[in-house]
């Protein structure tokens, strides 16, 4: 990988899903690239991958219930977030210095952690079992525009750190564009 001297950096489940919240239906769209399509797409590319690590899953593990942003938002996750960044920091520093580019970081689009211009949000909270309007709770739930936590952290940390590396939400449902995004900045 000595050619391309280009290396992405990819949210955890891009590359591990089973990291993901458990989704109960099994139906996936079918769409016109994978993700297997896409990191192929990426190693014929010789391009270099770092992988972040899941907040989420280090703060709450694997039987962890689907969550909005509201519930990632306070200073102990945050802090999380900043202090799993630090080393993938020191990597993109020390891949700069070395003249490799750091041609972008992807999110999870929706996601209430890893999204980067789209985040689930809603009044989501307490017991389930005791709530007397799970229905209306459930109803509250929904995609807006906006970033999920450890994505608003990295964000500042880029800005203080002077970094300017370009943000892409993962979308299976997108691929083909953003494959023809980074064949742009190749």
């Amino acid at each position: 990988m000595t050619k391309a001297k280009k290396v992405i950096i990819l949210s955890h489940c891009i590359l591990n899903e089973y990291s993901k919240v458990k989704k109960w239906d099994k139906d996936e769209k079918i769409t016109e690239l994978n993700t297997m399509d896409f990191l192929k797409f990426l190693l014929d590319s010789e391009i270099g991958i770092i992988q972040l690590p899941c907040p989420e899953l280090k703060g709450y593990g694997l039987k962890r219930w689907g969550q909005v942003k509201e519930q990632y938002d306070h200073p102990h996750y945050r802090k999380i977030c900043r202090e799993l960044f630090e080393p993938i920091l020191d990597q993109i520093l020390e891949y700069q210095s070395n003249g490799f580019e750091i041609i972008s970081l992807m999110g999870i689009y929706g996601s209430p952690t890893c999204g980067i211009y789209r985040t689930c949000s809603g009044n989501w909270g307490g017991e389930i079992g005791s709530n007397p309007d799970i229905q209306g709770t459930i109803a509250t739930v929904s995609g807006i525009d906006d970033s999920g936590i450890f994505m608003e952290e990295i964000n500042q940390i880029f800005k203080d750190n002077d970094l300017d590396i370009p943000m892409i939400d993962f979308h299976k449902e997108n691929l083909a564009s953003i494959i023809d995004q980074i064949k742009k900045s190749l």
